[in-house]
């Protein structure tokens, strides 16, 4: 658990440019106070003691805004960006190296028990506002941009745009994995899950007026 913590911190160094020392992350990042809580509320939930993991999963949720149920799954170096109203619910799985931005909903569809929240793979960022909702499933490398839709699941390295999501964009991925990590280091990271192709809504408009 410790060793995940510590590359939860480090990720932020390779996140956010504002980011200036270890001390600063760790007593102003709300995001990185709501997984360090989760860290350990899921343990206490895995223990048996879910009324526990309950209980303290709300001190996080009362001042970071940022709501994560202690049953929910969460992989290594996860990133929440500003955080203010994201909501993970139950029976979410999350991936390595994900980050999401501030009022991102990973929700259910459904009040049955079992499976009924989003699994995400790796290297997945999911724009500010957007919602994923119910058992689906989004592939490694996904972009989902702000205040999207998802309720279908999405093939790995798309891009989701639009209420409902649609794809509008695949990344490439016949070159070698030392290249295409330069490549996104030297454009910059990928933030908002912003694309240059997705569609202008205002100029769609003009041009169907």
């Amino acid at each position: 658990m410790f060793e995940r913590i510590r590359e939860d911190i480090s990720s932020v160094f390779e996140r956010d440019p504002a980011a200036r020392n270890t001390f600063e992350i760790l007593t102003t990042y709300q995001g990185i106070h709501a997984i360090l809580f989760h860290r350990l509320n899921h343990w206490l939930w895995n223990q048996g003691l879910k009324w526990l993991a309950r209980m303290l999963s709300n001190i996080p949720r009362w001042y970071t805004g940022i709501e994560i149920h202690p049953g929910a799954r969460i992989g290594r170096r996860f990133f929440i960006d500003h955080g203010m109203g994201v909501v993970i619910g139950e029976t979410t799985e999350i991936g390595d190296d994900c980050t999401l931005y501030h009022g991102v909903t990973l929700g259910g569809t459904s009040w049955d028990k079992g499976k009924r929240h989003p699994t995400l793979g790796n290297d997945v960022v999911i724009g500010a506002g957007a919602k994923v909702l119910g058992p689906i499933t989004v592939g490694d490398g996904v972009r989902i941009g702000s205040n999207a839709v998802v309720l279908k699941s999405v093939h790995e390295n798309n891009t989701v745009v639009g209420v409902p999501g649609r794809v509008v964009s695949k990344k490439v991925v016949d070159v070698p994995d030392s290249r295409r990590q330069a490549i996104a280091r030297k454009m910059g990271f990928d933030a908002y899950g912003a694309t240059r192709d997705a569609p202008d809504p205002v100029a769609a408009a003009r041009i169907n007026r």
